[in-house]
């Protein structure tokens, strides 16, 4: 694991109009017509993750590859770096993403699926931190979330793979899908160049046990340890 600090970019957004027009002018590059890599395929599929140390400003960030189809690691990596904006609801992305970016950057090779744990298209503004990943990467992305943020869904049916639309009105912007029967859904959305479908289907082959995916179980494991180390390193 590597834990170098790394500085964020010269033209990094401080405050929340910056980051809005950001938001605003990189939401038109997600590509949304492409149906993305094939379920069931072989492919090497990324769960990236996060966890803070706000006392210390510190955010660690873990990027973890696994072969979709055994599910076995492949690949990790960590960056440590100083939390990267103030907490905004719908501004999250900016407070992570320069350490997300360069965890991904110390990776072997680069994944044909990235995970997130957060939101694509299911954002106020269809712009969360899944998207703004695969704009930035050119890599397939999707969020997978657990919780709905603000939109509303009816129930989805009580089996595994059972999903119900995640609406904004009546725009579906992500789909609540039970991975797991009896147990709670969680919320999918398309981050870039993936459709739904698909990314319903890549989170089940990903999801055999558990609720979460395990690239997400792996990255958030990851990153607690990451930044455990890296405290007990700056004590």
């Amino acid at each position: 694991m590597n834990h170098t600090s790394d500085e964020l970019p010269p033209d990094w957004p401080t405050t929340e109009e910056q980051a809005l027009a950001v938001q605003n002018a990189l939401r038109e590059r997600v590509v949304l017509h492409e149906p993305g890599p094939a379920p069931g395929a072989a492919l090497t599929a990324v769960g990236v993750d996060v966890a803070y140390d706000d006392e210390r400003d510190l955010v660690a960030a873990a990027a973890v590859a696994l072969d979709a189809r055994t599910l076995r690691v492949v690949a990790e990596a960590t960056a440590v770096g100083r939390v990267a904006f103030p907490y905004v609801p719908g501004l999250l992305a900016f407070r992570e993403i320069p350490t997300v970016l360069a965890a991904l950057g110390r990776l072997p090779a680069a994944p044909d699926l990235v995970v997130c744990d957060g939101y694509g298209l299911a954002h106020p503004r269809r712009f969360g931190l899944a998207a703004h990943l695969g704009v930035l990467t050119g890599l397939p992305t999707i969020g997978v979330a657990k919780n709905p943020f603000t939109f509303r869904h009816a129930p989805p049916g009580p089996a595994r793979g059972d999903a119900a639309s995640l609406l904004d009105g009546d725009e579906e912007v992500g789909r609540a899908l039970r991975t797991r029967e009896g147990v709670k859904p969680v919320y999918v959305s398309v981050g870039h160049r993936v459709s739904l479908d698909r990314a319903c289907a890549h989170v089940l082959d990903l999801s055999p046990r558990f609720r979460l995916p395990e690239t997400t179980r792996a990255a958030d494991a990851l990153c607690r340890t990451a930044l455990r180390e890296a405290v007990a390193a700056d004590e």
